[in-house]
């Protein structure tokens, strides 16, 4: 090879990596992610992971475990009553009595369905007061089979909320949770007996924290959950993912008559402190101020000229703290104890959170006059069981 050829070829391959360098350099430039796929696939895979998804594809996600842990302690629930209809008002002459008997009327057995939660070994259960209402007779039966009937211990109409008990050996108790710990967007359980069907376990997530008013009880702080609640399922448990009891499953909301995807359920913080109290003292223990109140009527002005706030007092008690107190019918409370009072629901949440003797200041408007008075706040009297 010459001299002169070995310079065209070493020309030629200058010339070959000068243009590939600017081609790349063009490339790179117009096109900067082209040679990072790889590096972009790897931060896919790494973000996707910080959101929980899942990088094996035949990983299953079940909640078994959960379900195991606490299904045995949750029991169906069958409260029946005697109901008696009259048949024909012509049977109840006395004359025709007389010869015939009571043939006036016809006696039926109605029995209700519903769910409870075994809380310990000792066979104390809690379901909700609707459930068991002016029932005669309840039976449970638990997921093994057994069936026994249960005793009312206590009943708290504030909360619908009922303690019973059964008596049997090795009875289930279920983990308990902290309803506190709950966030929104946590994924819960609902077990319980929807529809008479046999113990059914749903699934949703939390929807929202501390609902109220809702109109389901005087005292309401209601978690809500998408998982699927039926008529039936009242009373059953709702659990976390690791199977602890958080919650006591309590009403739906309808439109239909079946699950809309909203249900809500008494938060197990509230459940124990009712239970408690319960079987301490066969009731809760409430402040009570002796008053029957409703909304202030639309078109009541105060000295402004703008609506009335508070509650209107429609009744008063005789010798109830708010009767000692000086408070009459007609009048109008505004404050209770420095708190703007807006509705009866509110003012009775105030009232039932005090302990007995405790006191408190009642700021009234009557006519035109404000006044300031002083109750002792007494017990709240006990509800007959049945």
């Amino acid at each position: 090879m010459t001299v002169l050829q070995l310079r065209k070829i070493t020309v030629f391959i200058l010339r070959s990596c000068v243009a590939g360098l600017a081609i790349a350099f063009l490339a790179l430039y117009f096109f900067p992610g082209l040679f990072n796929r790889e590096e972009t696939l790897a931060n896919l895979v790494v973000n996707s992971n910080s959101v929980g998804i899942s990088a094996s594809q035949n990983e299953t996600i079940s909640y078994s475990r959960a379900v195991a842990s606490s299904a045995p302690s949750v029991v169906n629930i069958y409260a029946s009553k005697v109901l008696k209809r009259r048949i024909n008002p012509l049977l109840q002459d006395p004359i025709f009595r007389r010869f015939f008997g009571d043939l006036g009327t016809e006696t039926q057995r109605n029995i209700d369905t519903g769910s409870g939660v075994i809380l310990n070994p000792d066979g104390y259960m809690v379901t909700n007061a609707h459930v068991i209402n002016g029932a005669d007779e309840i039976l449970i039966t638990l997921i093994d089979g057994r069936q026994t009937k249960a005793e009312i211990i206590g009943v708290d109409p504030e909360t619908d909320l009922a303690l019973l008990q059964i008596q049997l050996n090795s009875l289930p108790s279920i983990p308990i949770g902290d309803s506190d710990d709950l966030e929104v967007g946590d994924v819960v359980l609902a077990i319980g007996n929807p529809y008479n069907f046999g113990q059914t376990v749903t699934q949703g997530i939390v929807s929202a924290k501390g609902r109220k008013p809702l109109g389901i009880s005087t005292i309401e702080d209601f978690i809500q959950t998408d998982a699927d609640i039926n008529p039936g399922n009242s009373g059953g448990a709702l659990i976390n993912v690791k199977g602890e009891l958080v919650g006591i499953n309590t009403a739906m909301f309808t439109v239909s008559g079946g699950s809309q995807g909203i249900g809500y359920a008494i938060p197990i913080k509230l459940v124990f402190d009712v239970m408690q109290q319960l079987l301490s003292h066969g009731h809760v223990i409430r402040g009570y101020l002796g008053i029957m109140a409703e909304a202030v009527p639309n078109g009541t002005l105060d000295t402004s000229g703008q609506q009335q706030s508070g509650i209107l007092v429609s009744a008063v008690i005789n010798n109830g703290p708010a009767a000692l107190a000086g408070v009459i019918p007609g009048d109008i409370i505004t404050e209770i104890n420095d708190t703007q009072i807006y509705d009866t629901r509110q003012a009775f949440q105030i009232i039932s959170g005090l302990r007995p003797s405790a006191t408190v200041e009642i700021v009234i408007i009557r006519g035109w006059e404000e006044m300031l008075l002083t109750a002792t706040i007494t017990d709240k009297p006990t509800v007959p069981v049945r």
